[in-house]
């Protein structure tokens, strides 16, 4: 008996060494020199390295200039903490660290609690890298995330983007942070001069293009495969994948998509930003600093830029050359798989303001309110929305106001993918019902913005309060199997799942992620014809 207990110890003992050895390395070299990762606590296989440089401080000269290369280093970078997520601009009275999302823009999370992170600061371009390979010859998936927080908050570093379990489960994971509200989208007629392409606005999507182009040059070193990339993101994320999938600086760099609620419009038809009207707000906001240069702006401490600039893409006709919807409508999109969605009380989080309408005191919202706000969205068509509503009395509006939200941003997010199955490429949506439980309770905000996202991380402590039962258990275990089965070879279906179909056209299913995983009964081709129709109305001039 003890021969056979000393030899099974002895067995062990080989199989951790040669585990032990086919792990990714502590030390990795990068093309800047060596880093020194950790390994997960809760995923002993999953080695992480936080805080790498992927780009130079956007500091001084660098302020409001494309990402320039980061410093080499000698002897070996820790990489075991998180750097310093991106300020938005200079904290204004009764205000924090710029947190809050500029008008019109995508709402995201909160930031993470300090003792996470370090304090919101302009040296901020760093990256994030979760890998459970073998070795570096493993030629693991990628996928890189990309935050929400409206353009003006929100990190790589936050909790509920712990890519550990997701890289358990075979792909490497990457987060980074890019520049916010007025260090990332203000647009200037003298910054659009010096940058030899009369462009200027999207220093925080040329971030996300510097990290794609550094994922290029270096995941190999954890593992990764840089020709098996998906970039993916949620709220001001997903807008920005859905400029990432329009821009031809972007192409090549990825080679699939996630967009979770949120695509180049935003969540809800609009048009973009053009560069004239983006530059003429900034050139009034620096004359109201008083400063008469760019080069006088850039030696402005950060104290002195309080409610400076704004927040958002801009089409700046370089890295966004025209309204991306006239680009998606033409095809010109880059051809890459998808998978996009939203989830079913969006509402909640202010996502449409009041829905078809304008609210009616402390009753809410009135039936006038919303026939006049339907009015002024859809213009001759006001009349059918509301009867596509069934809206007749004030005691209905809230609840359709409600609904109509979810419509239309659920019709945005099969529209992408209806765009990008015309191009030949596989497309799968899905819409999230379920209503997460806080502190053992369902949560009061619903299946509301942003519920989705611990369940696709597999990340029951992605969220505070968050108390999964055996269901919430079960959902995120399925959805971060479709995630990672996409990231893997662009399909969400595997063993054991329940058939997601594909996604081609008005008439297709979306897969329905509620307390359990189904494709929805019938799509709401009604609802869908009527939003197609008002954004052909809303491109009209556009295209022209």
């Amino acid at each position: 008996m003890k021969r056979i207990e000393c030899f099974l110890a002895a067995a062990l003992f080989v199989t951790s060494i040669a585990n032990a050895a086919a792990e990714i390395p502590e030390q990795v070299r990068i093309e800047t020199g060596l880093i020194a990762g950790t390994v997960s606590t809760g995923q002993p296989n999953v080695r992480i390295f936080k805080g790498i440089p992927f780009a130079a401080p956007p500091l001084g000269d660098n302020r409001w200039r494309a990402p320039q290369p980061a410093a080499k280093w000698d002897g070996v970078r820790k990489a075991d903490a998180f750097g310093a997520p991106c300020i938005a601009g200079a904290p204004a009275p009764g205000r924090g660290g710029g947190r809050g999302a500029a008008p019109g823009a995508a709402p995201g999370p909160a930031a993470a609690a300090p003792p996470r992170e370090p304090a919101r600061s302009e040296d901020c371009l760093y990256a994030n890298v979760w890998t459970s390979a073998n070795n570096a010859s493993d030629r693991r998936p990628v996928m890189v995330w990309i935050y929400g927080g409206g353009f003006t908050g929100g990190s790589g570093g936050q909790a509920w983007y712990d890519g550990e379990n997701l890289a358990a489960k075979g792909p490497v994971i990457v987060t980074f942070n890019y520049r916010l509200g007025t260090f990332g989208f203000f647009a200037h007629p003298e910054l659009a001069r010096e940058s030899g392409r009369n462009a200027s606005g999207n220093y925080g999507m040329m971030d996300a293009i510097a990290m794609l182009q550094w994922v290029k040059k270096n995941i190999s070193a954890f593992g990764g495969d840089p020709n098996n990339v998906t970039v993916a993101g949620e709220s001001a994320g997903a807008i920005m994948v859905g400029a990432l999938v329009g821009s031809p600086q972007a192409k090549g760099l990825f080679h699939r998509a996630i967009a979770e609620s949120g695509g180049w419009m935003g969540l809800t038809m609009q048009r973009m930003n053009s560069s004239a009207q983006a530059q003429e707000n900034g050139a009034k906001a620096m004359a109201a600093l008083g400063v008469k240069t760019i080069a006088e702006l850039r030696a402005k401490p950060l104290a002195e830029l309080t409610g400076f600039g704004g927040a958002g893409l801009v089409v700046d006709g370089y890295i966004i050359p025209e309204d991306l919807s006239v680009t998606f409508m033409n095809g010109k999109q880059n051809a890459v798989d998808v998978l996009t969605g939203s989830n079913k009380d969006e509402a909640n989080f202010g996502i449409c303001g009041s829905g078809g309408g304008g609210r009616g005191g402390a009753g809410g919202l009135t039936l006038d309110a919303f026939r006049a706000g339907a009015q002024r969205r859809f213009g001759d068509a006001a009349g059918d929305y509301v009867k596509l509503y069934g809206v007749t009395a004030d005691a209905e509006t809230q609840a359709a106001a409600h609904v109509a939200c979810a419509d239309e941003i659920n019709w945005n997010m099969r529209q992408w993918a209806a765009a990008q199955a015309r191009m030949g490429k596989k497309a799968y949506t899905y819409f999230f019902t379920r209503i997460p439980t806080l502190n053992g309770q369902p949560s009061p905000q619903g299946a509301t913005h942003t519920a989705e996202i611990s369940y696709a991380f597999n990340n029951p402590k992605g969220q505070a309060n968050q108390t999964w039962d055996d269901v919430d258990t079960k959902l995120a275990a399925t959805m971060s199997s479709y995630w990672v089965n996409f990231i893997t070879r662009g399909d969400p279906n595997g063993s054991g799942l329940p058939n997601w179909p594909q996604y081609r056209d008005i008439n297709s299913k979306v897969m329905v992620l509620g307390n359990t995983g189904q494709a929805e009964a019938a799509p709401p081709v009604d609802k869908l014809k009527f939003y197609a129709a008002a954004y052909q109305r809303l491109l009209r001039p556009v295209g022209n």
